[in-house]
């Protein structure tokens, strides 16, 4: 039975589960060793099951323990979302909100999204941590952070509307592992050669690459492990294995690195908003094909709470236009 489980019994579980030994989830949540295992034999106690493999000093969770563990993320979520739910009874300026968001949109549109926050609700108290998106969603699990900046490329199975041989995400956005991520804009991506490299194909801005191929004997450069995923697709699409031997997130770099003629990349068009495309370098859209997808993600549910609410709405409606974003077609 599970009826005198207690939430510190759960989040004894869970850190376990995330840190992998009863040491570090001591460490985590403050307790002494013997405290955390002292709990832990409660929980089997009262479950009358083993939640623990033991094997010498390491230890796994059991099937009944994952399950338990996977509960304990939206207990918690679910008292969190309590606690600011009746903390908005004394108004959306007296909650908070952690962002997370990816680089690109650090330097464009967290600025915005942070300035509207402060000047519509001067109260509301806000935080920002830039991590890439699979990392961003492993925060929002783990409750700590609230709304997460997040994107996908087509073909890679996770965000609705990045296929375009789908015929559209669903309005209320996909929901996995107790989030929700909701499509709002298409980024256009960029092919970022040395110039005379794309050929008569780019012209000038705004010119558009159909064939990637005239890039097949170039050297590449890489970034963060989705994007280089999209990179290999997209060259592979083309016919042919790209030879990548430089890697960097950084935009900037990517543009002096092109400069000087290291290499060839893709890069979104977000990443260049900021960032003036210098001389002796050129660029060219590829087709709609290959757009990312740039999503709003939170703990499904978590919009009812006033402050977390206000924040996904300012996401939804920014000026995209101003940062050369197309809205995502529903």
């Amino acid at each position: 039975m599970t009826d005198d489980l207690d939430l510190a019994d759960l989040r004894a579980i869970r850190a376990v589960a995330e840190t992998g030994s009863i040491t570090a989830a001591a460490v985590r949540l403050g307790y002494s060793q013997p405290a955390v295992t002292q709990r832990l034999r409660r929980a089997e106690e009262q479950i009358g099951q083993p939640l623990l493999r033991r094997s010498g000093r390491s230890v796994s969770l059991t099937e009944a323990g994952t399950r338990l563990a996977r509960h304990a993320v939206h207990v918690e979520a679910a008292l969190a979302a309590a606690r600011d739910d009746l903390a908005g009874l004394r108004g959306v300026e007296s909650g908070s909100v952690r962002l997370a968001g990816f680089p690109s949109a650090s330097s464009t549109l967290v600025p915005a999204i942070l300035s509207a926050l402060a000047v519509a609700h001067p109260g509301l108290t806000t935080t920002y941590i830039e991590v890439e998106p699979p990392e961003a969603l492993d925060l929002l699990r783990r409750g700590e952070v609230d709304v997460a900046l997040t994107f996908g490329y087509p073909g890679d199975g996770r965000t609705p509307g990045s296929d375009p041989a789908e015929p559209g995400p669903r309005p209320a956005g996909s929901q996995h592992d107790g989030i929700t991520e909701r499509p709002l804009f298409r980024d256009t991506m960029l092919a970022v050669a040395p110039a005379g490299t794309l050929g008569s194909s780019s012209s000038g801005p705004g010119s558009r690459l159909d064939d990637l191929a005239v890039l097949a004997g170039s050297r590449f450069i890489g970034g963060c492990p989705r994007c280089r995923g999209h990179l290999l697709a997209t060259c592979r699409r083309a016919g042919f294995e790209p030879e990548i031997i430089l890697e960097t997130d950084n935009a900037l770099a990517v543009l002096g690195l092109v400069a000087a003629g290291l290499g060839v990349a893709l890069l979104p068009a977000l990443s260049l908003v900021p960032a003036p495309v210098p001389p002796g370098v050129e660029t060219a859209r590829l087709p709609e094909a290959s757009d990312r997808v740039l999503s709003v993600a939170y703990a499904s549910g978590a919009e009812r709470i006033p402050a977390i609410g206000v924040a996904v709405e300012i996401v939804r409606t920014l000026d995209h236009a101003a940062f050369g974003l197309r809205p995502v077609s529903v």
